[in-house]
């Protein structure tokens, strides 16, 4: 019955989002920006920041819902350090918005698997890099595996697996095994192309494409189906769309700014209090000139619903400013 409930609410997302441009479609949004790993390719965590409080979390929360976002993710950072996260989730529930969670799993155990269920988390995802644990990444088959066990035991909520290739990881056969693993817990499985600590993207290896392409093919068991991005990337080619970031996408930092995306904190850099319903609309019809070679797989999917309408009629080029990460070939 959850599941069916949940799908109603995700034909009702698509519907609005078809029907209107004038609120986020989803928002990422940060509560923990530290985290217990250090996976050698990302640069979205720290090992020092303290959560953000409660009550500056749940105004974050109602913001968002001001704004008529239809999905709240959380990510961090590991959000699942959150001393409050249930109350988190329960209040973007609350709001009316389809609750979602990117974890690195290693603290899903059977009582907060069941706490999560009772807030309402409606999706989660857990990236798993290798087989086993090694220089880049610890998010590891090995380790998580027994985390999949007991999700695909308790888990009311939908679950994805993402595998990777790029960004040094060294053995992308990987994927294929971890992706297996998803498929036979009865989770779905994606596959994304990573950039390197630095934000850089490399073209894919002969290995590595082989192991996408075939992991691509099992289109009926994905999640993520609006993926045809990622072809470009692979071939380092550019992606003609248009990017709907600030807009149709937002990622709220730990600090509570709005920025375009996690590559590309600073702008807009507006307060979420101070973000308004015409600030959308600005943006929504702003180009980015980082968008041709961009690998964030939420914004170009998001983004997708509305590539036939509205072109985009200024530009911005935020990889230019000091201190952002311009990702390119």
């Amino acid at each position: 019955m959850r599941a069916a409930s949940r799908k109603v609410r995700e034909l009702a997302i698509v519907g609005r989002a078809l029907a209107g441009t004038g609120h986020p479609v989803m928002a990422q949004i940060v509560p923990m920006r530290f985290c217990n790993l250090s996976c050698t390719y990302c640069n979205e965590y720290d090992k020092v920041s303290d959560p953000v409080p409660l009550d500056e979390m749940l105004r974050r929360i109602d913001h968002l819902g001001r704004l008529g976002t239809s999905i709240i993710t959380i990510s961090g950072g590991e959000p699942t350090t959150h001393p409050d996260l249930d109350v988190i989730i329960r209040r973007i529930r609350k709001n009316g918005a389809l609750a979602g969670m990117i974890t690195n799993g290693y603290y899903l155990v059977p009582e907060r698997i069941e706490r999560l269920n009772r807030a309402g988390l409606d999706h989660l995802q857990i990236s798993i890099d290798n087989i086993n644990p090694d220089e880049v990444s610890k998010k590891s088959l090995k380790v998580l595996d027994k985390k999949l066990q007991w999700l695909s035991e308790y888990a009311e909520f939908h679950v994805n697996i993402n595998s990777v290739v790029g960004g040094g990881i060294s053995n992308p056969e990987d994927a294929l095994t971890i992706g297996r693993r998803a498929l036979e817990l009865g989770f779905t499985s994606t596959i994304g192309i990573i950039h390197d600590g630095d934000g850089q993207l490399k073209p894919l290896g002969g290995r590595e494409r082989a192991v996408w392409q075939e992991m691509r093919g099992w289109n009926k068991k994905n999640y993520s189906r609006f993926n045809k991005f990622q072809e470009a990337i692979a071939n380092a080619q550019p992606n003609d769309w248009r990017c709907r970031a600030g807009s149709r996408y937002i990622y709220i930092c730990e600090n509570g700014l709005v920025h375009y995306c996690s590559q590309q904190r600073g702008f807009p850099g507006v307060p979420l209090g101070e973000y308004t319903k015409a600030d959308v609309k600005r943006e929504f019809l702003t180009e980015k000139t980082c968008a041709p070679h961009c690998t964030i797989s939420c914004v170009h999917q998001i983004s997708y619903i509305d590539h036939w309408r509205a072109p985009q009629t200024s530009r911005v080029s935020p990889g230019s400013a000091d201190g952002l990460v311009n990702i390119h070939t």
